[in-house]
């Protein structure tokens, strides 16, 4: 790519102090909307953020909203400083801004990618309307450990799955044109293997295989680099004993000459200053020093940029040419977003005024929100239920809530449109007298005689909804769980419930799988609904009452116990697999089978689906050719419904133990009573590569096992060959 002149010239122009400048991210004093919502709040006030500002002091502003005091802030930058360079004003807006949809997670379980594409550009319309230009988002790191808090802002635990909604939702926030109106700056994160801290206890320490990194944690950020990210943001955890945000292997090594990304690396929020913490670096020199030539461009919050870059350029100790090249990628991403041309885009308080896109986005939150639902267990067909002539008491601390709809990291969430689930449902009903409402407890705390009204409530109803789960706190940054169940409370007030002999059916609010155990697993019907957003009630009522049919799918493992933490289905082998009937000095825990409750992939229909075993186009896959998988899928039920039909392969033996199932392809398909398809998915070498022992990424001949089926933990295998190449 030639130099572009305007950049060019202006980096003649400035001084290191600007230089140094365009390399800063700041909290947003002159808009606060959430200035608490960090460890350490950013105490300058407006005053002194606009005199920054107008020295050329200041690159970027974040979690700052608002239209006309972001374009009267911007024309400080434009017009009285000495070059009038624009800012570029970014903000945490990571699944929705005025309109809240449901967490990455719960999308994810939609199987839908360009569900999360749309809800991605909705959320980009309503954010560069507000005055925002880039978003930190999509995180994209894979959550192997419920305990993590932050597993709520991933899309699971396969890679496959990462990979695709990491694209859709950098596509969906960024749109066609980089420097259109209604693009946001997309920015993958955290780089790399946030994921994987040990314990899932979040900001702890990473220790990690290089194979295990290549394979598992790496490929979601490849795949959103790929499809049009400008920026990435790195993570707080070391990763083998080099913190993220100082590791040149990583930021230049793999990032900048292995993969050519040219765009700007972003420290998390004061991530450079941690490197103290750490214990690698001395102070906040030395910080400064070790973060910038390990490759990173921007310092978020910690100011130590500003402070000591100019004396280590004047030092020598960082050369010119290293800040210049720094510089020059943020000037080139403010010019890629259009702000050399219209430094004014994104900051029109008309448009931020304008409703006209209300309808369709609150109708996109209630269509995700109900696409989003996973119908763990449906035992006797009790839902859905009906909408009258049928006694149901709605029971619980999620009945009538309307704090804990947004789930973790909702900062600009428009309060006054969330709809309760307590709502939905009687809007749903054909007479309201059907619904009979009592809390029961609250989320952590009991009510005086709350747990003995629910249980009258019970014993008067057809069908008990108990409406239980997280309240949104649990979930997010720093909220690691040693134990994932439900509060005592709400175990003991399930446990109440049950002794009613009512039927119950569970709809589980959470951010993470929970280890579900008593009247809460055993209740006749579970409905994990996550945390939707804005239109959970009437979400909720649609699969309730059968107007949508659940067609959702786990992107992660429900265990049975907290202690199978860390647990993915994709799992590798080990030499002492637990086998039927075997148990003995077997892989297994002594007090329960290392098998998940709802494993990854499972997920119910109020219709039901047959499957063929699959065809293939040969037993004996040529390197170079492609196999093509078919299998026939039925609709067997009485109701038109969706099928998630998956693939998976395992690889028998290599010279690296080969997961015991990998999610290789998926389509989602929708059949009447009856109707059958023929789904069909291709396969080729290049999706069974892995990487090896001696570093290289490439595919082995041999055996290998494939599964079509609705989970993964079902149907039964073919096998084929792939056969070697030629030498």
């Amino acid at each position: 790519m030639s130099p572009d002149p305007r950049i060019e010239a202006l980096l003649s122009q400035m001084t290191v102090e600007e230089k140094v400048g365009q390399l800063g991210v700041f909290a947003d004093m002159v808009r606060p909307f959430a200035p608490d919502v960090n460890p350490e709040t950013n105490m300058r006030n407006a005053n002194e953020i606009l005199e920054h500002v107008r020295a050329g002091r200041i690159g970027a502003l974040f979690n700052g909203v608002g239209a006309a005091e972001g374009r009267a802030t911007q024309r400080v930058a434009v017009e009285e400083s000495r070059l009038g360079i624009p800012l570029l004003f970014g903000a945490d807006v990571i699944h929705g801004m005025r309109t809240v949809f449901p967490i990455p997670l719960g999308e994810a379980a939609s199987f839908e990618p360009e569900l999360a594409y749309r809800t991605a550009r909705a959320t980009a319309l309503e954010a560069t309307a507000a005055g925002i230009h880039w978003t930190y988002a999509p995180m994209i790191d894979i959550a192997r450990d419920q305990r993590w808090g932050r597993v709520a802002e991933s899309a699971g635990e396969d890679v496959l799955l990462s990979c695709i909604f990491a694209a859709a939702r950098v596509r969906g926030f960024q749109g066609e044109r980089l420097d259109a109106p209604d693009s946001l700056l997309a920015t993958p994160k955290h780089f790399v293997a946030y994921g994987a801290v040990t314990a899932g206890l979040d900001y702890n320490y990473v220790d990690i295989s290089e194979q295990t990194l290549r394979d598992v944690h790496l490929p979601p950020f490849a795949a959103a680099l790929n499809a049009g990210a400008m920026t990435i943001m790195t993570a707080f955890n070391d990763i083998n004993g080099v913190p993220a945000s100082a590791n040149r292997r990583l930021l230049t090594d793999l990032l900048r000459d292995e993969w050519k990304f040219t765009g700007v690396v972003v420290s998390d929020y004061t991530s450079d200053m941690e490197l103290i913490a750490h214990g690698y670096a001395a102070d906040a020199r030395d910080a400064t020093k070790l973060a910038f030539l390990a490759g990173l461009d921007m310092s978020m919050q910690s100011g130590f940029y500003a402070e000591h870059l100019p004396d280590l350029i004047e030092s020598g100790e960082i050369p010119m040419a290293a800040l210049d090249t720094a510089v020059r990628r943020v000037l080139s991403l403010k010019a890629a977003a259009g702000l050399f041309d219209n430094p004014y885009r994104s900051l029109d308080p008309e448009k931020e005024a304008g409703t006209e896109h209300l309808p369709a986005h609150t109708e996109l939150s209630r269509d995700a929100g109900r696409r989003s639902i996973v119908l763990l267990k449906n035992d006797g067909g009790l839902l859905p239920l009906r909408k009258s002539g049928q006694k149901i008491a709605l029971i619980g601390p999620c009945a009538q809530d309307r704090s804990n709809l947004e789930g973790c990291w909702t900062l600009f969430g428009d309060k006054s449109r969330y709809v309760d689930l307590e709502t939905g449902l009687r809007d749903a009903l054909e007479t309201a007298d059907g619904l009979s409402v009592v809390p029961g407890c609250g989320f952590e705390h009991a009510i005086d005689g709350g747990i003995e009204a629910a249980v009258r409530a019970a014993q008067a109803a057809d069908v008990v909804l108990l409406a239980i789960g997280e309240p949104q706190y649990y979930s997010g940054e720093a909220q690691s769980r040693v134990q994932i169940v439900l509060p005592e409370v709400q175990q003991a007030l399930a446990e109440a419930i049950a002794q009613t002999g009512t039927p119950v059916a569970i709809i589980l609010r959470t951010g993470r799988a929970l280890a579900l155990t008593g009247a809460v697993r055993d209740a006749q019907a579970i409905l994990a609904t996550w945390f939707l957003g804005t239109q959970t009630g009437p979400a909720i009522a649609d699969v309730i009452f059968g107007d949508y049919n659940p067609s959702a799918r786990l992107p992660i493992s429900f265990p049975h116990d907290s202690g199978q933490q860390p647990f993915f289905y994709n799992h590798p082998r080990t030499g002492r697999p637990e086998l039927p009937n075997t148990t003995e000095f077997k892989t297994r825990w002594r007090e329960c089978s290392n098998n998940a409750l709802f494993p990854f992939g499972h997920g119910l229909s109020y219709t039901s689906f047959a499957y063929t075993a699959p065809v293939l186009s040969t037993h004996r896959l040529a390197w170079d050719d492609t196999l093509v998988i078919s299998a026939r899928v039925t609709n067997t039920g009485d109701r038109t419904g969706e099928e998630v039909v998956q693939l998976y392969i395992h690889d028998r033996v290599a010279s690296r133990v080969r997961p015991v199932r990998e999610l290789k392809a998926f389509r989602k398909i929708l059949l009447r009573p009856g109707q059958t398809a023929d789904v069909m998915f291709t396969l080729d070498r290049h999706m069974l590569a892995f990487t090896g022992p001696d570093g290289q990424f490439s595919a082995e001949p041999g055996i290998f096992d494939l599964w079509v089926t609705p989970s993964s933990s079902s149907g039964r295998p073919v096998e084929f060959e792939l056969l070697p190449g030629s030498a």
